[in-house]
């Protein structure tokens, strides 16, 4: 057995993370709104051992044209922290993370959310801290732009303080540029003491404040090297704030599609490729890369010049050094991005894959995987029944929990 274990969280989207995936003959096309669905995947990820759950969020529709929302696998889904409360009585050990936007709450009421969720789950609790990217979001909530990239980071490395603070017992009070709370929580520490720190801000302003505060790292990295790249850059910033390597866990996401042979699986793959209608392709690049009108372009051409935009900085970064890399058309980049919006596909045998994974967590360039399959419940049935006993049997994987909190399970330490 491996002295390091790896570390698996399950990225729950609905029907699944290929935007097609809803039209997959096999699909449950209501997912969205079926807590039965997400208890069912929530138990098969529990039965593998997994880390954690992740669950995704944005107040608001993600595309702003509705012919092309209801064609997506993302267009509706539950609140996440209510969702969560349904699935921690619903399962004993898997932690449970939820997104929720420091542009669009304030500290205390987010702290007493997920404090009452740790509570509950007996530990299992994590916050995915986002500062929110999309207009159609902005819009829900009273502006009519995003703020600037820089704006939206100083109030949440505020908002990240005064949480925490709470969460620790640090403060009783606090008067800031943002915020300010008198009281402290009216909940006491659940058993892992506070709950876990999620984020997946890969800018600069990104990866200082998960520097600063985060204790899992959610990342998008299409090549070795540029795994190792980020893994080793965050790492580094760590002892600004006196903190160890190990303090944080680096997880980048990855899209797997697993069969017996490599033929199957590359067959399975292809055919959901087939499902993607351009006009959504194209969409859906259009949203990551902060452009309205790329559907004018001819999508046989180049992806054009692209001013840096206030949206998702690198996420548009690493769009951009891929299409230039490998010389994609408009078309092309919109078909391979439609299958896990940036993320690492891997298509292979269980063996295939195993190999894959254990090359980026031995390489230093992951810590684990944010597994995000490209349909449920097919794909993660897959990947739970021939990935994960392949891993547990090279001993980069548990066979069972160690402990009962996500803090125990990530090998992170109780905030003193």
């Amino acid at each position: 057995m491996s002295a390091r274990q790896m570390k698996l969280g399950l990225f729950l989207w609905a029907t699944g993370h290929h935007i097609a995936a809803w039209r997959h003959p096999d699909a449950h096309v209501t997912a969205g709104i079926d807590i039965e669905h997400y208890i069912k995947l929530t138990r098969t990820a529990e039965a593998a051992k997994f880390d954690m759950i992740f669950c995704e969020d944005a107040a608001g529709l993600r595309e702003a044209n509705i012919n092309i929302a209801r064609q997506t696998s993302r267009s509706i889904g539950f609140e996440p922290i209510s969702l969560l409360s349904v699935l921690a009585a619903q399962t004993e050990r898997i932690g449970l993370v939820s997104t929720a936007s420091t542009s669009y709450n304030e500290p205390y009421g987010l702290a007493r959310a997920f404090a009452s969720l740790d509570n509950l789950s007996g530990g299992r609790a994590g916050w995915n801290l986002v500062t929110s990217a999309s207009p159609i979001e902005a819009a829900n909530f009273g502006s009519t732009g995003l703020r600037p990239h820089a704006d939206r980071y100083e109030r949440a490395r505020e908002f990240a303080t005064v949480i925490t603070s709470l969460w620790h017992r640090k403060a009783a009070g606090h008067d800031g540029q943002s915020f300010s709370v008198r009281d402290p929580l009216d909940i006491p520490p659940s058993p892992q003491g506070a709950p876990v720190m999620v984020q997946a801000g890969a800018s600069d302003d990104g990866k200082d404040l998960a520097a600063r505060t985060a204790d899992v790292v959610f990342s998008a990295a299409q090549t070795l090297e540029e795994a190792k790249a980020f893994y080793d850059d965050l790492k580094g910033r760590l002892a600004a704030y006196g903190r160890q390597p190990d303090d944080v866990k680096i997880m980048p996401g990855v899209a797997p599609t697993v069969a017996a042979t490599k033929a199957e699986a590359q067959a399975k793959y292809d055919a959901l490729q087939e499902l993607i209608p351009d006009d959504v392709g194209v969409a859906l690049l259009s949203s990551y890369l902060s452009i309205s009108d790329l559907w004018r372009y001819p999508i046989d051409g180049p992806l054009p010049e692209l001013p840096e935009s206030e949206g998702m900085k690198s996420r548009q970064a690493l769009v951009i050094e891929q299409a230039r890399r490998d010389g994609l058309s408009i078309r092309d980049l919109a078909r391979y991005f439609a299958g896990a919006r940036g993320h690492w596909r891997v298509v292979g045998t269980a063996d295939q894959i195993a190999d894959e994974l254990q090359a980026r967590f031995e390489g230093g360039a992951a810590d684990g995987f944010n597994v995000m399959p490209s349909w449920f419940p097919g794909e993660l049935d897959a990947f739970a029944t021939m990935v994960v006993p392949e891993l547990q049997r090279r001993g980069l994987f548990r066979k069972d929990y160690e402990g009962r909190t996500l803090r125990e399970h990530l090998g992170l330490k109780r905030p003193v």
